[in-house]
């Protein structure tokens, strides 16, 4: 409760002794119970309202789940078979492409002053029951969706699950629950040039910033929400319409960045502002998340990457070149901003914790969509994946923080 009552008892030194003991009894009984209630009382409690930080509570210790470090767990991760979850995408699958060095898949985060929560699969399905949670965002966030599903589908039996895949939409439900767990792709939020599934790559990335709506109304009146958008807006410049795609009244402007983040963003919280159901509606957005290209950010030799890293980074100040701090600032304005306007949403932080993890990435291990060159074969750092992570692995971790903020 932040500070210590200070029992004030001089006052009933003279009292005769059972009525004294009968007094003390009673100013304890009733503090006992107003703590009780304060515990119960929602409304009264920071976000998040996990075991973790009330125990750290108990012992006088702040615990932020964001800080900490990464140990080794040989015993209890990773969390679930790779190779046995069957929604598994090979973009992550590490392991069934060749890696056979699976040490990146026991570092357990521990954060500071505190344990964090194991992740319990009934409880989430049972949080879940007769609701609706939604990933939305680009790559990343599937990825942390892949992982979500993985992680609770061990536990259903086979014919009481299934999955679909609807355009943008993948949904999986768990039927015994009435629950779902889905992923909408959206990289930009907004509407954009690179909104088909499949086919999104493009050399020029064209951005509606105050166009929503036709991506909203698939996440609207969901219980549970899970946003992310970063890396598709890395670059000087981004262009920018006003208008309808194919319209020729339309309006394309080369916008330095990061006005056009910040655009996208508002247009993003003013839609939830507006359409989000404040007395049911979780919503979280993920922090962005590194990439690890520049081997000589963390001290190694120029021009590698990932590739062949086995071992997550120590230095506990690294920061990646890759990690732009203003586009983090934005998002952490416009949370607030909403958070001030009395909607239920939190900033999942995982970028420090994820820094470190330059040993988490698919690297050459995951499925090649187009056939390798020559040249690449002959230098596979030219080819590493080093901005996704391999499942099981780090956002499992992303997943377990998410577990403690729902449960």
């Amino acid at each position: 409760m932040g500070k210590h009552h200070q029992l004030q008892l001089s006052s009933v030194a003279s009292i005769p002794g059972v009525v004294h003991y009968l007094v003390i009894c009673i100013f304890v009984f009733t503090v006992i119970i107003a703590t009780i209630n304060w515990h119960r009382d929602d409304k009264k409690l920071p976000a998040p309202a996990s075991s973790a930080a009330a125990a750290a509570a108990a012992l006088g210790e702040e615990c932020n789940l964001f800080e900490g470090k990464w140990v080794f767990d040989n015993d209890s991760l990773p969390l679930y078979k790779g190779k046995g979850c069957p929604y598994m995408s090979d973009q992550l699958a590490c392991e069934k492409y060749g890696r056979t060095d699976l040490s990146y898949q026991k570092w357990r985060w521990q954060p500071r002053h505190c344990d964090l929560p194991r992740f319990n699969a009934m409880a989430v399905l049972e949080k879940l029951r007769n609701k609706r949670l939604v990933y939305v965002g680009d790559s990343l966030n599937r990825g942390q969706w892949v992982s979500m599903v993985c992680l609770v589908e061990q536990v259903i039996e086979p014919h009481l699950k299934t999955m679909t895949i609807n355009g943008s939409l993948s949904s999986f439900n768990a039927i015994e629950y009435n629950a779902s767990i889905d992923y909408y792709w959206a990289p930009m939020l907004v509407e954009s040039n690179s909104d088909d599934p499949v086919n999104h790559s493009s050399p020029e990335r064209i951005v509606r910033v105050e166009s929503i709506e036709r991506h909203a109304t698939h996440w609207t009146n969901s219980d549970v929400l899970v946003f992310d958008s970063y890396l598709w807006w890395l670059g000087d410049k981004m262009k920018v319409l006003w208008g309808s795609f194919g319209s020729p009244d339309a309006i394309v402007k080369d916008v330095d960045m990061p006005l056009p983040y910040e655009m996208a963003l508002k247009t993003w919280a003013e839609w939830l502002e507006l359409h989000i159901d404040r007395a049911k509606t979780q919503t979280y957005f993920v922090s962005l998340s590194p990439t690890h290209y520049r081997a000589e950010d963390w001290g190694g030799t120029k021009g590698q990457n990932c590739y062949s890293e086995i071992e997550p980074i120590e230095n506990a100040s690294y920061w990646g070149s890759n990690s732009i701090v203003s586009l983090m600032r934005i998002v952490e304005r416009v949370i607030s901003d909403l958070q001030a306007k009395g909607l239920k949403i939190s900033l999942l932080n995982i970028t420090q914790l994820s820094e470190y993890r330059k040993d988490g990435h698919p690297s050459i291990y995951r499925r090649q969509w187009e056939p390798l060159t020559k040249e690449q074969l002959g230098n596979p750092i030219s080819y590493a994946d080093c901005a996704h992570w391999c499942l099981p692995g780090v956002p499992d971790t992303w997943n377990q923080i998410l577990h403690s903020y729902i449960i």
